[in-house]
């Protein structure tokens, strides 16, 4: 029977895919590569997350102000949405609806409604609050912004003190994601040391790890973030508590991780390679580190990746439990404290887009956390 033969751009595309590298073969890497650009929604994922960490290098310039400027004649705003001129008079043209503002006769409350006859008009490179650029380059222009400093444009609304609930979640994000980074790094190095002496050596060592691992694991989050946090001073500034949190979520994260590491240790002392390597006089510390990490970094990494999402909620429930940071440090968390209350997310609902900025990152991070699962192990 004959079959079609396949167009000469799929031949080539094939090709080009089953190509060894230098060598006659493709190297891990590689492979852990072409598995995963296979996984859909992990590719998305790594679009969202590299986004999202591409907010946290230029937030004072994405921001469309300071984050802690409040506007007390604007407090619980509505969102003001970009619109666009069409009449083409002078080119294309944003633009956003002010508002009109009345005061409720009973309860003395701002009414904010947006007014169709009042344009703000908007620009690119917009001139706003003073800034320093990654605490060096001093600037007052933001990416997108109102042309006229003296209007404000509030494009996600505004909280309590009539500060602007977009440039908040977007500095937010600076704390929240790189308590992730920091707080996976700091287990990182934790979970390897303890899970690789308790995985290589056995015996009385991975005894002793193991059961206080257990008893780590065994205390209920809650009470263990309570104890932890009762234990940071009141009179500590907002860096301080920031390192503090970081060291908390680090203290209860590295136990998943060591059981990684020590169930990897576990499978390759016995390998072969790793008995040659032995035979051959190498000593411990080049079996560790020149042989068994290196096998094992694949693994490692869809770990870690997996880990940052819970560090990300961690502190973002702890902050929105009131047991991490406070105001007027700026995270995820402190933005949902003023959540809590149901009356004020019916008076203001947009005070939930925090929320909404968690749940598609921590997806988007356990998307790509488990698309490097998946390829961790390419010969499967």
């Amino acid at each position: 029977m004959l079959t079609k033969a396949p167009r000469p751009e799929q031949a080539a595309a094939t090709l080009a895919d089953e190509a060894p590298v230098t060598g006659g073969y493709a190297s891990p890497w590689r492979l852990v590569w072409r598995r995963f650009r296979k996984h859909r929604l992990a590719l998305i994922g790594s679009v969202v997350v590299l986004l999202a960490y591409l907010v946290v290098v230029f937030a004072e310039i994405l921001a469309p102000g300071s984050p802690s400027n409040a506007d007390e004649k604007h407090t619980y705003a509505p969102p003001q949405i970009i619109k666009v001129d069409l009449s083409w008079d002078d080119g294309l043209r944003f633009y956003a609806n002010g508002y009109t503002t009345v005061r409720d006769p009973e309860t003395f409350e701002q009414i904010h409604t947006v007014d169709p006859g009042r344009r703000i008009p908007l620009t690119f490179l917009a001139k706003g609050d003073s800034y320093e650029m990654w605490g060096l380059i001093p600037w007052d222009r933001h990416l997108f912004g109102s042309a006229d400093p003296d209007r404000r444009v509030y494009f996600l609304g505004t909280d309590r003190s009539g500060r602007d609930l977009l440039s908040r979640i977007i500095h937010g994000a600076r704390v929240s994601l790189s308590i992730g980074l920091v707080g996976v790094a700091v287990s990182f190095l934790l979970g390897l040391f303890f899970g690789g002496i308790s995985g290589y050596f056995g015996g009385i060592p991975d005894l002793a790890i193991q059961r206080v691992i257990e008893f780590l694991m065994s205390i209920p989050t809650l009470p263990l973030w309570l104890a932890l946090s009762a234990s940071v001073p009141d009179d500590w500034g907002p860096l301080a508590r920031y390192f503090a949190i970081t060291t908390i979520l680090s203290v209860i994260g590295w136990t998943g991780l060591a059981r990684v590491v020590r169930g990897r240790f576990f499978s390759l002392r016995e390998e072969d390679f790793v008995t040659a390597a032995r035979l051959d006089g190498c000593n411990r510390r080049r079996i560790i580190f020149r042989h068994m990490v290196p096998s094992m970094s694949s693994h490692v990494i869809a770990s870690l990746t997996m880990a940052v999402p819970g560090m990300i909620l961690g502190e973002t429930a702890m902050s929105f439990l009131g047991l991490g940071l406070q105001s007027p440090a700026v995270s995820w968390g402190v933005l949902l404290q003023e959540a809590q209350n149901i009356r004020t997310v019916e008076t203001a609902p947009w005070l939930l887009i925090p929320g909404i900025a968690v749940f598609v990152t921590v997806l988007a991070m356990n998307f790509v956390g488990d698309g490097l699962r998946d390829s961790a192990d390419p010969y499967k």
